[in-house]
């Protein structure tokens, strides 16, 4: 199953080409923010596959992280692969 999780923008890694570090859960991943127009700091977006998908606001944030931890197992797994993987 593939999720799409929400994620903080924390700080620019390339802005040119549109690419940001977000933070999921405490795990810190770039990301690829070009299919959201003027994303910032600290905006929160749903990411998919590295790429930031829409924005959302920190209550849409919350609710989805509620949805998510509800479904367990997926979440759970979601979680541990984004902790393993190595985006540069």
């Amino acid at each position: 199953m593939c999720l799409g999780i929400p994620g903080r923008i924390v700080e620019w890694v390339d802005r040119d080409n549109a690419i940001a570090t977000a933070e999921v859960s405490g795990v810190r991943r770039a990301i690829n923010l070009g299919l959201i127009d003027d994303a910032e700091i600290g905006d929160w977006v749903l990411i998919h596959v590295g790429f930031a998908m829409s924005r959302l606001d920190e209550a849409e944030a919350d609710a989805t992280f509620e949805f998510l931890r509800q479904l367990g197992d997926p979440y759970e797994a979601e979680l541990k692969e984004l902790k393993a993987s190595q985006i540069e």
